[in-house]
């Protein structure tokens, strides 16, 4: 990609920062979280194209181009997380008695013992640390996984509701 945007390599360099910035810039006005992330995936779009042997008249408006397509996906993508969290049963609130407590841990710990052991670190992983803490640790577990954060987010979604259904169901007995 580098050699697309300059013969010199520090000037294909300086525009790559240019590029990757304005990305940056594009994604969050236009409300994206992790903005960053998103102008590297649109960068590895336009490279894995170009490595594939796919010329362009226009860099630039090529790159901008994906950029769209990339914000489209995420879009859809957040529609069908809010509709999912629309459709989600509604769980009585956890009374905040110490009787009612011990049973829902003992569930708790049951229920985690039945997930598979990849699952049961997943979890686990996924919700260690304190906020920016949080945010790397989520992060690493993406790369680790070689899933995108919303894949990743997906799963842990899908796990925690199975998780919740099997200590309603455990309580219930």
């Amino acid at each position: 990609m580098l050699a697309c945007l300059d013969a010199n390599r520090e000037h294909a360099g300086e525009k790559y920062e240019q590029i990757r910035s304005g990305l940056v810039k594009f994604f969050e006005w236009r409300g994206c979280p992790f903005s960053e992330d998103h102008a590297d995936e649109t960068i590895n779009r336009v490279a894995r194209k170009l490595d594939a042997g796919e010329e362009f008249r226009d860099l630039y408006t090529y790159v901008y181009g994906v950029a769209r397509m990339l914000i489209l996906e995420i879009q859809k993508e957040s529609a069908k997380q809010r509709a999912a969290f629309d459709h989600l049963p509604s769980h009585e609130p956890v009374a905040e008695e110490t009787d009612d407590l011990e049973p829902r841990a003992e569930c708790l710990k049951q229920c985690l013992a039945g997930l598979p052991p990849e699952s049961r670190e997943l979890l686990t992983k996924y919700y260690q640390g304190e906020r920016q803490t949080k945010i790397e640790n989520r992060r690493k577990l993406a790369e680790a996984l070689d899933v995108s954060l919303n894949i990743l987010r997906i799963r842990a979604f899908r796990l925690r509701e199975k998780l919740a259904a099997c200590v309603d169901d455990c309580l219930k007995q």
